[in-house]
């Protein structure tokens, strides 16, 4: 079979620009090169800025920030895209290729419905008439498993869970009949049950469909599922590339044993000996809007200890640390720290309450500044709350970058010359500046690969030893619970389900929902997809899911 996608040697370079020092060309990719038939799928693995997404953007001639394509041929069905001109390349995307985001969120318009946003580009690239589009998008909502798919289109973006929202841009790239689709982590930001519906109605698509597709994750397991061949990356540089069972099964590099075997260290629960430094009670909380997001959640937490709080997208897990933090006042219930009732408005709090309790979140990139440097990040809240200037504030930020490994070569630099993993680091060092008894941890490690992730875990389980520090761990993955737990707190729809000792909560007899949840963990095996989906079948025999998950299997 002709080969749909050929890049050669590919070379992608851009212009780094160090503070205090001239303008430098830094090499992203070098020397890449695969092949990819029609209906078939690469999967594109490694850690942060290994140029898996660079890569994958090359299929559009196109260099995100800055990045410029200085080698090599990228050929698109015996097109030689490089070489087309902006005319050229406008009629290949959208329409020979396609893109779907990683976050679906941010990619749609939130003043746009759905349907006229699918639609778009077929009608634009006058591949199809309006009607015709529009025809063919109900027909996708239906593959995809999308509810109610014949007025699914008639929503706005915000009217929709994640995952549905990440289906319907997969909805959009196929719409206008592609050659091949660049699928750009889109699972990345989903909860493991949203996840297997999401990578099922991907993989259901592509097979019914025939196109082809570049499939990007730092997740190992994920790509095992949806991909024919395998292609794991680090700086810029292919490591290994062949077919998935060969790469799952038998690695022939180290660093591929490395991801193939990366297994977190089961921590003990520690004896709950000490009074609870966080209460939570009974506490229920609401939008302005009125509606109702937490339903009378009750738990705690020791000195010194980890919470794991688990459960799916919409569950209720962020909402419950931002009334923890005071950004949103409970209208029910009360939240003790240290036996004392915290003030429950994040604007009327004392400044050492607002010291005492920190935040690290989720996503860094949005969380930082872009135009302070990390001296700047680190030392606001060393000014902010103990009065530090000067030198001394800039001998206490090079001893936080020594506290998280980093050093002092990195004070000057600015969020964009930072890895993914090296600027996590910096949002738990300026967590640490306020010397806190209790961080919420939101999510901190699902967007690294399993490598970085497993240095940013074994960072904070140090640093809780080191300094008693608290943690309440918002997480959807359970392989990290099952690392850094002490105690677990199930959550669903707004209500706590489960709550107790790791041992306990994560042991039979399960409630339905938390069953659901300890199966939809990805396995490192080849057709775990396809078992899970097929055990879903006949568990939800008589449901309104059985025809979409039967067409999975």
């Amino acid at each position: 079979m002709p080969e749909l996608l050929s890049v050669r040697n590919l070379k992608i370079e851009a212009t780094s620009h160090p503070p205090g020092e001239p303008p430098k060309r830094i090499t992203i990719v070098d020397g890449v090169s695969f092949d990819l038939q029609k209906g078939k799928v690469l999967g594109l693995i490694g850690e942060s800025g290994a140029g898996k997404s660079t890569i994958g953007l090359s299929a559009l001639a196109y260099g995100r920030g800055g990045a410029e394509i200085t080698g090599g041929e990228v050929t698109l069905n015996g097109t030689d895209i490089l070489a087309l001109g902006k005319n050229g390349i406008r009629k290949v995307r959208g329409a020979r290729v396609c893109y779907v985001a990683q976050s679906a969120a941010a990619a749609f318009n939130p003043a746009h419905r759905l349907g006229g946003q699918v639609i778009e580009a077929s009608v634009m690239h006058g591949l199809m008439s309006r009607e015709d589009a529009r025809q063919r998008a109900l027909h996708l909502f239906r593959v995809l498993g999308l509810p109610n798919p014949d007025t699914f289109g008639d929503r706005f973006p915000h009217q929709v869970s994640g995952g549905q929202l990440q289906r319907a841009m997969t909805a959009m790239a196929l719409c206008s009949n592609p050659e091949l689709i660049v699928f750009d982590e889109p699972t990345t930001a989903l909860d493991v049950t949203t996840q297997i519906d999401v990578l099922a109605a991907i993989k259901h698509a592509i097979e019914e469909t025939g196109t082809a597709a570049l499939y990007i994750t730092h997740d190992l397991a994920v790509v095992a599922q949806i991909s024919d061949d395998i292609m794991v990356l680090r700086h810029g540089r292919t490591v290994e590339y062949g077919p998935v069972q060969q790469i799952i099964e038998t690695p022939a590099q180290d660093y591929t044993r490395a991801l193939v075997n990366v297994r977190q260290e089961i921590r003990h629960e520690a004896a709950d000996q000490s009074k609870p430094l966080l209460r939570v009670d009974d506490v229920s909380a609401q939008y302005s809007n009125g509606f109702k997001v937490l339903h009378g959640v009750s738990l705690h937490l020791c000195k010194g200890q980890t919470l794991a709080i688990v459960g799916e997208s919409g569950s209720g897990k962020s909402t419950l640390a931002r009334v923890i933090t005071g950004l949103l006042p409970p209208n029910e219930g009360r939240i003790t720290f240290e036996d004392r009732p915290l003030t429950p408005a994040l604007k009327n709090r004392p400044r050492d309450d607002l010291r005492r309790i920190q935040l690290i979140y989720q996503t860094a990139d949005t969380a930082m500044n872009p135009r302070q440097t990390v001296r700047d990040i680190i030392g606001r809240p060393l000014t902010f709350y103990y009065g530090l200037r000067g030198a001394a504030k800039t001998a206490r930020v090079r001893e936080l970058l020594e506290q998280i490994e980093m050093g002092n070569g990195f004070i000057d630099r600015y969020p964009a010359e930072l890895s993914g993993g090296q600027k996590q680091r910096v949002a738990i060092a300026r967590a640490l500046a306020a010397r806190p008894e209790l961080i919420l941890c939101d999510e901190p490690t699902s967007a690294l690969d399993s490598l970085v992730a497993g240095g940013i875990l074994k960072l904070l389980m140090k640093l809780q030893e080191e300094q008693q520090l608290s943690y309440v761990f918002i997480t959807h993955d359970i392989a990290i619970v099952r690392a850094i737990a002490d105690s677990v707190a199930v959550m669903h729809r707004g209500r706590l389900l489960r709550f107790g000792p790791k041992s306990r909560v994560l042991s039979p007899p399960f409630d339905d929902y938390t069953d659901l949840l300890l199966k939809s963990v990805p396995e490192m095996e080849i057709g775990w997809l396809e078992r899970v989906l097929k055990t879903r079948r006949m568990e939800s025999a008589g449901t309104e899911d059985v025809d979409y998950r039967a067409m999975q299997t």
